[in-house]
């Protein structure tokens, strides 16, 4: 067992109680390719050829890892969101395609240069450093009540060569903190009930941060009326409120913003059709 070729078939017998096949084969082709440093061409041409010890003996390690149920993204220490690398820690979630689709959706609001965008709940800083480098002039503050999120976050737009600014701030408390207005707030707050911890994988509920995942069943909304209680004296007139949301919760959280006077709510699925992403505006 000292191939690519032989690798794969070994993960694919190994990891088949947790992963499915394709689910696997993409698992193997990341670890050749971020941690053998292989491009995709080689991966393909040498797949039979005769690797180093340490090379194997690293792969058998973090297929270790997997079996225990640690997902692979933590134990590289980093991921690909929306083009770009975003490293990771234990107080970060790994970035979601869905929370892509939102990023998109923001992008194609067609931000004006100089506008102001507050990301809450930042984590990674996945949402603020991708819009920063699809946006030219955007003010970018992200905020979060984890410093470690926040460290991690400052190395992503490093690392990404885009400017913006994190911050350690508590949103269910923001008269701690000036803030000033903002031309567009995004969030994907912590919005799984706790009731529904059941239906969720083993790998999500040991390793991810539970802080940044769930909420209260007896106030599931906790955060979206917390933020859109703040846009409404923090964004600037006109300005734009964007969630990712809990797909179970996305009629209540349309009426939520109505309710609160925003204008022009609109709930827009994923490419899975399921209702993932809310934008409402402030009145003019």
């Amino acid at each position: 067992m000292n191939t690519m070729f032989q690798l794969q078939r070994y993960a694919l017998q190994t990891l088949k109680a947790i992963y499915d096949e394709n689910e696997i084969r993409a698992l193997c082709t990341l670890i050749f390719s971020r941690v053998f440093h292989y491009t995709n061409i080689q991966i393909h041409l040498e797949k039979h050829t005769i690797l180093e010890e340490s090379l194997v003996n690293t792969f058998l390690r973090v297929l270790q890892r997997l079996q225990e149920g640690e997902p692979l993204q933590y134990i590289l220490g980093e991921t690909e969101f929306a083009g770009l690398v975003f490293h990771l820690n234990r107080d970060t979630l790994i970035p979601r395609p869905e929370t892509e689709e939102l990023v998109m959706w923001i992008v194609e609001e067609d931000l004006p240069a100089g506008a102001r965008f507050l990301d809450i709940g930042t984590g990674s800083g996945c949402i603020a450093v991708a819009v920063g480098a699809a946006v030219k002039d955007v003010l970018i503050l992200g905020v979060d009540v984890s410093p470690s999120a926040v460290e991690q976050a400052t190395e992503n737009a490093r690392l990404n060569g885009v400017h913006a600014d994190f911050e350690v701030r508590d949103i269910l408390h923001p008269e701690q903190w000036k803030w000033g207005t903002f031309d567009v707030i995004a969030s994907n707050p912590p919005y799984v009930r706790e009731s529904e911890k059941a239906l969720m994988e083993d790998r999500v509920l040991k390793h991810e941060p539970a802080r940044a995942l769930f909420v209260p069943d007896s106030d599931p909304l906790l955060f979206y009326r917390e933020i859109a209680r703040f846009g409404l004296s923090h964004l600037s007139p006109g300005g734009r409120l964007f969630f990712e949301i809990n797909e179970a919760l996305g009629i209540e959280t349309v009426s939520l913003l109505e309710g609160m006077g925003y204008k022009d709510v609109k709930l827009r699925a994923d490419i899975f059709d399921k209702p993932r992403m809310v934008r409402g505006r402030l009145k003019s």
